[in-house]
């Protein structure tokens, strides 16, 4: 998610909770993106951790006093505020939630929350009983109201003892929820289907056909999508890879289980993007037991042709654009167009799957988007997750000018 981070001002807002010894880590993850991160804590979170740790990180004086005269010289509360492209308030205490909700500015921190104008991610952290306490309910609602993106804390042992809901949620997700708020929302309750992954064709009980995809293109796609405010099923393959945050994830082997999910769950999608990389054949038979090594002898398969998913998807009846892949070792774009026509595609991303840095099992890619009116734009190597933005960029623009499949 570099692309998105990088060059954008985050103000980090930290309240007074054990959990404030976890945004050291936010600081080193958000620099290391590339972004200019500016600390401002409360009172009570100088109790857990110094300012002088998060300084050091973020290489910013912390904020902490309204009433510093180097700080206030240039009113600071009001110029970081102004110079956020975003805001994140993690740990949210009680207090703290409960002060922003009645618009108070007794601190540098909720002086800084009245003035901005970026949009604020709130991740709470508290006590158990706290966090249900109608107060804080009516209090995260009265937030929410104010078009604060509210993060769910996780459940999990706390600090004071109990167990269940209250932690902070770890690094990886407070990113993915402050890249969302920085992405466009251009797909808001769209619903996006996307297939990832490789699939299985089974020989016998322990071997099967497979292909070299990791997963990481198509998952990369299905987080963009979501951080665009996208409503994501992603229908996946085997993969080692975790799911992206707010994606409904399936899980399928075969090519023929992968087909079955994407047909059933087409008719009501309106961006179907088909990342998958599905084995065209699979064994005409599968061994109930395991196939035994004969010496001097060697092993012939009969292969069968599995069915043609993305052809069969472009037949179902709605207006959706459809977008495929065309992994290629040759005339890369030549084969790319012949792909689309043949299988009725509105989009299709091709790339040379030998060249370095690009294709399988890599974190970058580089390729050609080849859409339905000819258009044709090669995109450089770049890592994925930013080519999955350039992909639904173009498919968005596509939208709205599909005609209704028969």
């Amino acid at each position: 998610m570099k692309h998105i981070f990088s060059g954008k001002r985050v103000l980090l807002c930290v309240g007074g909770g054990i959990a404030a010894y976890k945004t050291a880590e936010i600081v080193r993850r958000l620099s290391a993106c590339g972004s200019d991160v500016q600390v401002a804590m409360t009172p009570a979170a100088r109790e857990f951790l110094t300012p002088l740790t998060l300084q050091t990180l973020s290489r910013h004086r912390v904020a902490i006093d309204m009433f510093d005269g180097a700080d206030e010289a240039s009113i600071g509360h009001i110029a970081i505020a102004d110079a956020a492209d975003v805001v994140l308030v993690a740990p949210a205490t009680a207090d703290l939630i409960a002060r922003m909700a009645q618009g108070m500015a007794n601190d540098i921190v909720t002086a800084a929350l009245l003035v901005t104008r970026a949009p604020v991610v709130v991740a709470p952290a508290m006590n158990s009983h706290m966090l249900s306490h109608p107060a804080t309910v009516r209090n995260l609602e009265v937030l929410a109201g104010f078009g604060h993106r509210i993060v769910a804390s996780d459940s999990g042992e706390l600090a004071c003892g109990y167990d269940g809901p209250g932690r902070l949620p770890d690094p990886e997700t407070l990113l993915a929820e402050v890249a969302a708020a920085l992405s466009p929302s251009d797909l808001g309750g769209v619903r996006v289907l996307v297939s990832a992954g490789p699939t299985r064709e089974p020989l016998d009980p322990v071997r099967y056909l497979t292909n070299r995809s990791s997963g990481r293109m198509g998952y990369a796609v299905a987080a963009a999508a979501w951080r665009r405010g996208a409503e994501v099923t992603l229908v996946s393959g085997p993969t080692a890879l975790a799911t992206p945050r707010g994606v409904t994830r399936v899980d399928v082997e075969t090519a023929a289980q992968m087909n079955d999910a994407l047909r059933s769950r087409t008719a009501a999608s309106e961006l179907v993007v088909m990342v998958a990389a599905v084995a065209d054949y699979r064994p005409a038979s599968t061994a109930s037991a395991k196939i035994k090594k004969k010496a001097g002898a060697g092993l012939t398969l009969v292969l069968e042709e599995n069915a043609d998913i993305l052809a069969g998807l472009a037949k179902v009846p709605g207006s959706r654009v459809l977008v495929g892949f065309a992994a290629e070792t040759d005339d890369v774009v030549g084969h790319a167009r012949e792909k689309l026509t043949r299988k009725g595609l509105d989009l299709i991303v091709a790339n040379d799957v030998t060249s370095p840095g690009a294709g399988f099992e890599t974190e970058t890619n580089a390729a050609v988007l080849v859409d339905r009116d000819g258009n044709q734009q090669e995109i450089g190597l770049i890592a994925k997750d930013e080519l999955a933005d350039r992909i639904l960029d173009r498919a968005i623009a596509l939208r709205g000018r599909r005609p209704r499949r028969r």
